[in-house]
């Protein structure tokens, strides 16, 4: 069988699976199977594949059919232009968090001044990298509950040559900080914590209900109480006119902007859509 007919067949199979981006699906994993690039399957389409790497297919193509994610299949997602190693231990990093980035980028008026950045939930350290790697005189410090997700974080930072610029600790939001002569000094507190309410978790997708970590989905019943913790603490640590940047879900602007008011430790918050025009980043100084 050719290159060609393995795809065919193989995509026929995910649409059956009610897969909508199949045959991109497809040929990701066929190239993750082959090691090449999809440049290299259009080139050779009509070359023979092996009956190894159509086995390896196969299984790919399976776990794919049961709306496994293609990211945690072929174990890479790419975040701000950067490639990221993920597992089933982190939620995949999403388009919609780069407006964290672009917010951060847009209120730093000078790229080379030495900053404090502390990233809370971090998974798989994309926003800690991306900032890093933006950011050349910045210092983060990266928090999680997850080991294991630190691991592949730190795995991460190494391949885009951050290990010394981020220093990632295992705990509960600010709980791992309380030790470090920190409070008063951060510049920036970003987070995209978890913000999936309880009653939503059987309406999500089956790749993010069936896979994704709940820990890292699943907030409370308001959806909101992760960011209650985060708007309380971050004053302590925030210097004066600091800055807390979080990602935010559908619906929860409101609720993020009074919480934030009535804290009286920060000014007006921001909102910031992102490209579907929904709420998504909530951003304030503080006092």
């Amino acid at each position: 069988m050719t290159i060609a007919d393995v795809i065919l067949n193989a995509t026929k199979r995910l649409e059956a699976a009610r897969i909508q981006s199949a045959r991109f699906d497809v040929e990701l994993l066929l190239c993750r199977a082959m090691g090449r690039d999809r440049a290299w399957l259009l080139a050779h389409r009509t070359d023979a594949l092996n009956e190894d790497l159509r086995t390896t297919l196969e299984q790919y193509v399976n776990r794919r059919a049961r709306r496994e994610p293609l990211q945690y299949i072929i174990g890479i997602q790419e975040f701000w232009g950067l490639k990221f190693t993920v597992t089933r231990d982190m939620l995949i990093p999403r388009p919609e968090t780069e407006l964290i980035i672009d917010t951060v980028l847009r209120n730093v008026a000078d790229k080379r001044k030495p900053l404090r950045i502390v990233d809370l939930c971090t998974g798989s350290g994309c926003i800690a990298v991306s900032l890093a790697s933006e950011l050349p005189a910045a210092q983060v410090i990266a928090t999680d509950t997850s080991l294991k997700a630190l691991a592949v974080a730190r795995e991460n930072a190494g391949n885009h040559g951050m290990v010394s610029r981020i220093h990632f600790i295992e705990g509960d939001l600010f709980t791992p900080l309380e030790h470090l002569d920190i409070h008063g000094s951060v510049d920036i507190i970003v987070s995209n914590p978890p913000y999936v309410p309880l009653g939503d978790f059987d309406t999500l997708q089956p790749e993010v209900r069936d896979y994704e970590p709940t820990c890292a989905l699943l907030a409370g019943t308001e959806g909101t109480e992760v960011h209650g913790r985060i708007i309380g603490a971050a004053p302590r640590f925030l210097n004066r006119s600091g800055t807390l940047i979080m990602e935010m879900g559908l619906g929860q602007a409101a609720t993020l902007a009074r919480m934030i008011k009535d804290n009286g430790q920060y000014g007006t918050p921001d909102l910031l859509k992102d490209l579907a025009g929904i709420d998504r980043v909530i951003m304030a100084h503080r006092l």
